[in-house]
């Protein structure tokens, strides 16, 4: 089997009752690429990447449409069906720009599954959960605003809640989180704090002083991995590592040292699904903890954390993260990728499971072909 062509499609997806508000910024709208590739013979795979603009991650939309445009021409002819031969054909093409990968590599899957009549997520190992447990990231707000849509995410059934904090007064973080735990203390929900780069060493060190009594875990407080290693020796609480993992040895290594106590992991900066399950089975290794997300996008991305999160081992799961409840409507003719009662059921269909209406997209904004 063969690469015949590769489509690439740019799409909108605004944030429903926006904006999304994190230490960073406000989001609005995201731009979202979206990669079809389709075989010699006639198999289609989908694959998606969508950053949450251009400092959330090192990644922006137009940067991954460059990207694949470097790509695509020479991924021409190579066999998808070959994760490894494939990466490392890409990597030859094109030095980082993960995130364009991981489209490539999403859609490649979708391809071998549909080719094996499988699902992704046997591809990847096995299910070991199914229905997948979700989390629910409540955004910036003020203190009693986000407790009563922290209660209200309880009561749908989430097992796990995040709190975006960070871009004020830490005081007003500090507020939140005792706000939100009053309100759901005693419920048997995880929570987890995440900064995303947003808080200094003083403001991390003072929010989990202060907090001492509230369990929960901190996602990536810092912006440097030295500023957040500092955190770690004299925090009161564990500490996860998100954004600063750019690449998989960034994120082995400091599971390996154990230089983190967990990893908010997102499948298109490490460059897709192959690497991703390449990390899975190390934080197994280590017995390290983690979430399988992505930054945003739609039914592509949502499906392929979803495949992915349902082989983790349950007792390092946590959750997978996905845009659905965040924008309007879905590719998949069918109804999508969707979060019920705090978790994601798996398409039932090989490949990712999808009927993905393209003409949603419009005209392609490039086509590659022999």
């Amino acid at each position: 089997m063969k690469i015949s062509s590769i489509a690439i499609y740019a799409h909108e997806l605004p944030v429903h009752n926006g904006p999304y508000r994190m230490s960073h910024g406000e989001v609005y709208s995201l731009d979202t690429t979206l990669v079809k590739i389709t075989t010699d013979t006639g198999l289609v795979g989908w694959g998606e990447a969508c950053p949450v603009g251009p400092v959330y991650e090192q990644h922006h939309a137009a940067g991954n449409r460059a990207a694949l445009s470097e790509l695509a021409p020479r991924l021409i002819g190579t066999d998808p069906t070959n994760m490894v031969l494939l990466h490392r054909k890409m990597d030859t093409v094109l030095f980082g720009h993960n995130y364009a990968k991981a489209a490539i590599d999403i859609a490649a899957h979708d391809i071998a599954g549909k080719h094996l009549g499988v699902r992704v997520a046997d591809l990847l190992g096995g299910v070991a959960t199914e229905p997948v447990p979700s989390y629910y990231a409540l955004a910036v707000d003020e203190p009693e605003v986000v407790a009563q849509r922290a209660a209200a995410k309880v009561a749908e059934g989430y097992p796990r809640l995040q709190l975006k904090v960070g871009g004020r007064p830490v005081a007003q973080d500090i507020a939140t989180v005792r706000a939100v735990w009053k309100r759901i203390g005693g419920h048997g929900i995880k929570l987890a704090i995440d900064a995303n780069r947003g808080l200094n060493t003083r403001d991390a060190l003072r929010l989990s002083r202060e907090c001492q009594d509230i369990p929960f875990i901190m996602e990536q407080p810092c912006h440097t991995a030295e500023e957040t290693a500092s955190v770690r020796e004299r925090s009161n609480h564990a500490i996860y590592l998100d954004e600063i993992t750019t690449d998989l040895s960034k994120a082995v290594a400091p599971v390996v040292r154990r230089e983190c106590d967990g990893l908010g992991l997102k499948v298109t900066r490490l460059g897709g699904l192959h690497p991703m399950s390449v990390l899975r089975d190390v934080c197994e290794a280590f017995s390290t903890p983690h979430t399988t997300d992505d930054s945003w996008g739609g039914d592509i991305i949502a499906a392929a954390c979803t495949h992915l999160g349902a082989t983790v081992a349950p007792d390092l799961n946590e959750g997978v993260w996905i845009a659905a409840p965040y924008i309007d409507g879905h590719y998949d003719r069918h109804g999508g990728i969707r979060v019920v009662d705090g978790h994601i059921q798996l398409p039932a269909g090989p490949g990712l499971g999808l009927d993905i209406d393209e003409e949603m997209f419009g005209e392609p904004v490039a086509v590659y072909t022999a």
